[in-house]
């Protein structure tokens, strides 16, 4: 998967100091866990190619994308299984867009997902407002072609600020600053080279973005931006529409807030990582995100054979927390809304195990040891406090069921050298009786 934070350009556009500080903030550092939501149009036909990837190549990873919310791109391509189904399915005659009549949300989804994401454990979701279909999921004064204007006649990010906030969560906005592909009139996206060369740079898809940017910020104050892929050159010069302005904007209605990495310039707030294992301890805060899928929209071809359950989700957390992560995890509902239950199972399991192991991941920090800078296998630590406020470093075993776990030499002086443990030599951890996901094993500090 590709990481965006080294992608900066153009050469001309405005230098790291004329952006203000963004510094990742405690509260998300202190969060840990998101909830990304992917629902838009691409959740009525609800369909990627997943059910045999075994000849996927880079030549047809395109044409064959996993992502459903890619649908707008793939059912243009000229002999995808995509463009075959639509066609047979919906008629030669069907737009993509043509959807934007066929979605009819139920009026209570928006709470029942956010309803879900709280009790998942999540601190803080993040809606698309507009993917790269184009289709803003906002009343927007840009574009006719948004859900308060067209099928579901109604402000849906209007709707999940409201229940985000009355569920006490922190709210995020998805928004796709390069791709538009409705504002746009290019050929669909054939390969990663062409995912950054087709699309609009020029001073009007700027002057647009920005105003639907600046929408977003003036009506909700998002307490995160969570930008995808990069945005409009043109749009990254001075000016008042300069990103570097939309940033300023966009601290001063939320001084706390944040921004990711995907913005295509020489700074970033928090690194995303997309469907992607990290090996080591990072020096700097990064956010791990993937569907419990292959994709991020919701995809009626997709079983459990291609999802995570509750046991796998709950040890990526563990993982990706211990090595300064937060895990932004998506949920893709389907069209009226309703999250499929091998969705909602594995994200009730995880509420569930937070809701008794939560000290040794919310609020943490990670443990910067080179003894463990690859964690042991089987093992995660985290750095945190007890329920009486006393410092304690948390090894959380990943597999209970395998019994105790004695730690090699190094791991075991390292922790000796900051944690009360009793006897001498190697450590052994004994995991919890009866646990069977993912036992915490909390060790005060010296």
């Amino acid at each position: 998967m590709i990481s965006f934070d080294d992608r900066h350009g153009p050469a001309d556009a405005a230098p790291a100091a004329a952006y203000p500080d963004l510094t990742v903030p405690d509260w998300y550092r202190d969060a840990k866990l998101g909830v990304f939501v992917h629902w838009g149009l691409y959740s009525v036909p609800a369909w990627a190619d997943v059910l045999d990837r075994g000849d996927v190549t880079a030549q047809n990873a395109y044409a064959r994308h996993q992502y459903a919310e890619w649908y707008a791109n793939t059912v243009r391509i000229e002999g995808s299984p995509t463009r075959e189904r639509h066609e047979r399915i919906h008629g030669v005659g069907h737009s993509y867009e043509d959807f934007a009549d066929d979605w009819h949300p139920s009026a209570s989804a928006v709470p029942q997902i956010v309803d879900l994401a709280r009790r998942a454990g999540a601190r803080y979701v993040v809606p698309t407002t507009k993917h790269h279909d184009g289709f803003c999921l906002w009343d927007s004064v840009t574009t006719p072609f948004t859900a308060a204007r067209r099928g579901p006649g109604r402000d849906l990010i209007a709707e999940f600020a409201s229940s985000v906030r009355e569920a006490g969560l922190r709210l995020g906005l998805y928004y796709s600053g390069a791709h538009d592909w409705h504002a746009s009139e290019f050929p669909p996206l054939t390969s990663n080279d062409e995912l950054f060369a087709l699309r609009r740079n020029d001073r009007e898809f700027a002057a647009f973005a920005a105003a639907q940017l600046r929408e977003l910020i003036e009506r909700f104050s998002p307490d995160l931006l969570w930008n995808d892929i990069d945005w409009p050159d043109a749009g990254k010069h001075d000016g008042p529409d300069s990103l570097q302005e939309l940033f300023r904007e966009h601290l001063a209605a939320t001084p706390d807030g944040l921004v990711n990495d995907r913005w295509g310039v020489p700074v970033h707030g928090v690194l995303t990582r997309e469907y992607q294992d990290i090996a080591e301890v990072q020096e700097e805060p990064f956010e791990s995100t993937r569907g419990l899928g292959l994709s991020f929209g919701f995809n009626a071809d997709e079983s459990s054979e291609h999802a995570l359950d509750g046991t796998a989700l709950i040890r990526l957390l563990a993982d990706v927390v211990s090595k300064n992560g937060n895990l932004l995890i998506n949920v893709g509902p389907r069209a009226d809304g309703g999250i499929p239950e091998l969705q909602a199972r594995a994200l009730e399991e995880l509420g569930e195990w937070l809701g008794q192991h939560g000290e040794a991941i919310y609020g943490t920090r990670p443990w910067f040891h080179e003894a463990v800078r690859v964690p042991p296998a089987g093992v995660r630590f985290t750095l945190g406090a007890d329920a009486d406020g006393r410092a304690v470093l948390h090894a959380l075993l990943l597999d209970p069921a395998a019994g105790p776990v004695t730690l090699e030499e190094g791991v075991s002086i390292a922790i000796r050298e900051i944690a009360q443990v009793p006897g001498n030599g190697l450590v052994r951890l004994t995991p919890d009786p009866g646990e069977q996901v993912v036992s915490a094993v909390t060790l005060p500090l010296r």
